[in-house]
């Protein structure tokens, strides 16, 4: 069996990540992120994976609508970087929103599976 990360392999983590925010799914975002996870708001505020997690247990962020556009993917061992851009729309703290943000995050292959241990996030 091949170890190594595949292009298809990371694309379908991204679109189960996409579920995930979508539908709020806990179970499955903590799946996907690494229990170490550091990611930079738009903010510019670090989070960690828990203080991620609150926010969907909270009912805080809720996605209506999430459009991807991959612009790159590398992969280098076992590591992967990709760079999207993403058109979400829906509710933060029961506030309507609506923005275009462009990602940077980065898939790590462990035993038991593939996982985000980081990234960062910007409206553009």
């Amino acid at each position: 069996m091949d170890n190594k990360l595949t292009e298809s392999s990371i694309l379908e983590q991204e679109n189960k990540l996409y579920r995930a925010i979508k539908d709020g799914n806990i179970t499955l975002l903590d799946e996907l992120l690494h229990d170490d996870l550091l990611f930079i708001l738009p903010s510019g505020e670090t989070i960690t994976k828990e203080m991620d997690m609150d926010t969907y247990r909270g009912g805080a962020l809720k996605v209506d609508e999430l459009l991807s556009e991959i612009e790159n993917l590398n992969i280098i061992d076992d590591l992967a970087v990709i760079t999207l851009t993403m058109k979400l729309k829906g509710k933060f703290n029961e506030g309507p929103f609506e923005a275009n943000f462009r990602y940077i995050r980065f898939w790590k292959k462990f035993g038991d599976g593939i996982k985000v241990v980081g990234g960062s996030g910007r409206a553009i």
